[in-house]
């Protein structure tokens, strides 16, 4: 029987030689990942039912990176809970501060999920690392104590949805735009519960720092994973930071899809999702001249060095508008590292802006750039909800990096090239 890639991975996973759609099936996982919001519950259900010790210490990732540097007392606790059980169990990978970045951009360039991995994490965004070519979905607290526990969960076998990208993109025009576009055509509930498999050529020639900014945002429509298909792409990315053998997926020829999308990238302009939904999108150019007060440039969607590259691409030789707040967010300490060394914070902070240690920080209105009644922010995050980066009354919209920088310069959302 022909099988899509994420029935083939859950198929292998279950020790089954095949799956449908909608079936349910127990599978083994390769990787369990939990945060400081999420990992202290499922730690407490453990406590709470007595077990000792997780099914296996190098398959459990601790990352403290959503309230982290600690915001308050209450997030100091949580951190603290993460650190004392890493010491109890023993588990090589916890993240300390000094080590850490946002989750979803930690482990794919540590090497610990690798092409072929059926991971679990309780985070929304786990569906990231499907652009490895893995089978990754979030999950609440207390599948996590059961995944930590058992090493296996239960699925339900995803019906699969095929994207198919492209032609030529157009300057300043990135995955971001890609999946905004792709989010706005089908709705933030197009893909429940379904596999999104992005292909085409357009994809073949995106970078793996687009590729995982794609496969990110997937649960923005719904999506139980974002899956690429792995290639020389994907296989040069990891075959340098791999800790594990790994094994690619390829879709069958004559698989089955609920529905199939073509879009022609040559065809879009830099996007923007308007309030309050990653679904509203439109042309920046077609934006009306909405003056901003912050723009964050960061995150597990857009903080990779190949975003800080395209924002610095901009902001070079200029000064952001004065009224401005611009907070630049590098997603783990080597991205940190790199960008320092290429220069591009002295760009950031020529222009104007400040840079942070790594954090999810105002992505989720955590600290490190809250908004306040009436103010508006431009972000290369991944959710535009009612109050999602402060205050209720506050309104986030959604671009790529080049469109975030620009609008730091203008003071309002303008297409990059305005400000060239």
């Amino acid at each position: 029987m022909a099988m899509t890639m994420a029935e083939k991975i859950l198929a292998d996973h279950a020790g089954l030689k095949e799956v449908i759609p909608k079936e349910i099936v127990n599978a083994k996982v390769d990787v369990v990942l939990g945060n400081d919001v999420t990992a202290p519950i499922a730690i407490k259900a453990l406590k709470d039912l007595g077990v000792e010790k997780v099914f296996d210490p190098t398959r459990v990732v601790l990352v403290p990176d959503h309230f982290t540097p600690n915001k308050d007392i209450k997030s100091a606790q949580q951190c603290k809970i993460l650190k004392e059980f890493a010491r109890e169990q023993g588990l090589p990978y916890y993240f300390e501060i000094g080590q850490m970045g946002i989750e979803h951009a930690l482990l794919p360039e540590q090497g610990l999920v690798v092409p072929g991995d059926l991971l679990v994490g309780a985070d929304s965004h786990t569906c990231t690392y499907g652009a490895l070519g893995a089978f990754a979905t979030g999950i609440g607290s207390t599948d996590l104590a059961a995944a930590m526990t058992l090493g296996e969960l239960w699925f339900r076998v995803p019906e699969s949805m095929l994207f198919i990208y492209h032609g030529p993109r157009r300057e300043f025009v990135t995955g971001k735009d890609y999946i905004l576009h792709t989010i706005g055509t089908i709705g933030v509930d197009g893909a429940r519960y379904r596999a999104m498999e992005f292909t085409g050529e357009a994809i073949e020639s995106l970078p793996m720092e687009e590729r995982l900014t794609m496969s990110n945002m997937a649960i923005e429509a719904g999506g139980k994973v974002g899956l690429i298909s792995p290639d020389r792409v994907t296989l040069t990315y990891v075959s340098d930071r791999a800790k594990r053998p790994w094994k690619a997926y390829k879709s069958d020829p004559g698989a089955q899809y609920i529905e199939t999308l073509e879009i022609d990238v040559s065809k879009l302009e830099p996007v923007v999702a308007l309030p309050h939904l990653p679904e509203n999108v439109k042309p920046v150019a077609e934006v009306e001249k909405i003056t901003i007060d912050q723009v964050v440039i960061g995150s597990c969607t857009n903080g990779r060095i190949t975003d800080l590259r395209q924002a610095a691409s901009i902001l070079k030789g200029k000064k952001i508008h004065p009224y401005v707040r611009l907070i630049v967010i590098p997603a783990t300490q080597e991205i940190y590292r790199q960008a320092m060394k290429e220069g591009l914070f002295d760009i950031f902070l020529d222009a104007g802006g400040v840079i942070s240690t790594p954090t999810c920080g105002p992505c989720l209105g955590g600290h490190m750039g809250v908004l306040a009644e009436g103010e508006r922010a431009v972000a290369t995050t991944n959710r535009n909800f009612v109050g999602r980066m402060g205050h209720p009354k506050s309104e986030v919209y959604l671009s790529n990096p080049y469109v975030a920088a620009a609008s730091a310069v203008a003071g309002r959302i303008i297409h990059p090239r305005e400000v060239l």
